[in-house]
């Protein structure tokens, strides 16, 4: 995730992902850092318009969820399930763009006549609903929530504006002529290229060979401990396996508490084996955890990565894969780094019981690159790092995906109405701005024993790729990551004394 809205943009030109943590192995330990585009993203914007006839890719839709910062309490739970509502209307939609490619070559306005326009007007209901909700609620909904009902076509390599909320047409956003960066990917008998095993993704441009990409290319400091002097250098560890037990939905209790199948992508969790949409916070604090120490019982949870090989798995009919786009097989992780540091210029606090952080942005590819934060890599190369490319890693080495999560709290809230503005990742110089407190800050390193795809003819064989809302296109920077804090008192006051004291405990 880069830095919340709030915080200073950074020109999506420049291709910069503000913010995004990427895990390094060099000079005999793990070495965190920000990072900037790499090398081998310098000449990618080799954009060419394209004229209003051509047929779009994806739909891309202002991200309301990412606009509502002041949603009352008791609003929140019916908020969340009309924004899943959002979601499911654009999943439709898509799915009758990808069904109707015949019928959009003979006819240039079919698009906006009969898949956009009945779009905007379902939509419109749904964003007259979320502004009851609020207004009831004792809350005041903002005046021009209808603007952000019109959605607009987009080619396949034309992300969104980046400001973290999609584009707005009603703003000057880009026409359907959009830009083209060249898709390149297999087609599976969709006019335009989508690629991928279901035709929305990924496709050969989404990949590309670790040893091409250049060391150390993304060294700014992000702040941590190992970075600094005076702050809390310690670390805490904590066990809780691969998702051994299988255990997986597609659900999201964090952003669609209460809406079966709201995140339309299958999860891994490990950790709490409680989670589910309709979980409560008492569910939560009582589930079974795997975690080696019983007093550990969060829950940690990460898209699934699926190997699209031709094979289908268990749920190739079924919401949040077949149903939704993700298809082929999944491959848990085979191993789970969870981490907790500290801040390189103060002790931490203790974080809140039930705290809730999400890190990435699952809608980034037509958000925008604000609150993206993806790193993937191989295992012998993890001073390389790239974001919005899936590697290609050498035989014998493996898959690498990192986060790193926001380290800053608000001291107050657990939570917020769009998930973001109650956490926040520290400044340049390792501080947290606005009166926020340094907290522990969890670093999840997940690795993947994975076929290396092959690119043929300008196509990728075999690929693999994130679980992503079917519009979403199956992109790498769309990865994300999710915690929910449910250490008992004692072990996270342990964890505290262990950072701030220097120590490395598990």
């Amino acid at each position: 995730m880069g830095r919340n809205t709030r915080k200073r943009r950074t020109p999506l030109a420049t291709k910069v992902v503000a913010g995004a943590a990427a895990l390094a192995l060099g000079g005999g330990g793990l070495v965190w850092a920000n990072f900037y585009a790499s090398a081998h993203e310098e000449n990618a914007g080799h954009n060419r318009t394209k004229s209003r006839g051509t047929q779009v890719a994806t739909i891309n839709c202002p991200d309301v969820g990412q606009k509502l910062t002041r949603v009352p309490r008791n609003a929140r739970k019916g908020v969340a399930r009309e924004l899943a509502l959002l979601d499911r209307q654009i999943t439709d939609a898509y799915t009758r763009l990808a069904e109707t490619r015949q019928a959009q070559a003979g006819d240039e306005g079919y698009v906006d006549n009969a898949i956009l326009g009945p779009l905007k007007s379902k939509r419109t209901a749904t964003l007259d609903r979320i502004g009851s909700n609020i207004n009831r609620a004792g809350g005041k909904a903002p005046r021009d929530l209808g603007r952000f009902a019109r959605c607009q076509g987009v080619p396949a390599e034309q992300p969104g504006d980046g400001d973290g909320n999609g584009q707005d047409p009603d703003d000057g956003g880009q026409d359907n002529g959009g830009q083209d960066q060249g898709d390149g990917g297999q087609d599976n008998g969709q006019d335009q290229g989508n690629g991928g095993q279901a035709g929305n993704g990924p496709v050969a441009d989404d990949f590309i060979d670790i040893e091409d990409v250049q060391p150390n290319s993304r060294d700014l400091p992000n702040g941590l401990a190992a970075n600094g002097d005076g702050g809390s250098t310690g670390s805490f560890t904590t066990q809780c396996g691969t998702n051994e037990n299988a255990l997986r939905n597609s659900d999201n209790v964090i952003v669609a508490p209460g809406v079966s199948n709201g995140a339309q992508h299958q999860h891994d969790y490990v950790g709490n084996q409680a989670n589910t949409a309709f979980a409560s916070d008492e569910d939560l604090a009582n589930g079974e955890t795997t975690c080696q120490n019983q007093g550990d019982r969060s829950s940690y949870f990460w898209p699934v990565i699926r190997i699209q090989d031709g094979t289908q798995d268990i749920d190739q009919g079924q919401p949040g894969g077949g149903q939704d786009g993700n298809v082929g097989r999944i491959v848990a992780p085979t191993e789970a780094e969870l981490k907790f540091v500290g801040n390189r210029t103060s002790d931490v606090v203790a974080m809140p019981t039930a705290l809730r952080i999400i890190t990435g942005d699952a809608k980034a590819f037509t958000n925008g690159l604000n609150n993206a934060n993806t790193a993937w890599s191989c295992t012998g190369f993890e001073d390389r790092q790239v974001t919005d490319k899936y590697p290609i890693c050498p035989e014998g080495s493996s898959v690498v995906r990192t986060s790193a999560f926001q380290s800053c709290w608000d001291g107050q809230n657990i939570d917020s109405a769009n998930h973001r503005t109650h956490v926040d990742f520290v400044e340049a110089d390792g501080t947290c701005s606005n009166g926020f407190q340094a907290i522990p800050q969890l670093q999840v390193r997940l690795v993947y024993d994975l076929p290396a795809p092959r690119i043929e003819n300008g196509q990728v064989v075999n690929p693999f790729a994130v679980d992503s809302f079917p519009e979403q296109l199956h992109k790498p920077i769309t990865d994300h990551n999710d915690f929910i804090n449910f250490f008992d008192e004692d072990l996270m006051n342990e964890m505290v004394d262990c950072i701030n004291s220097g120590q490395d405990c598990q």
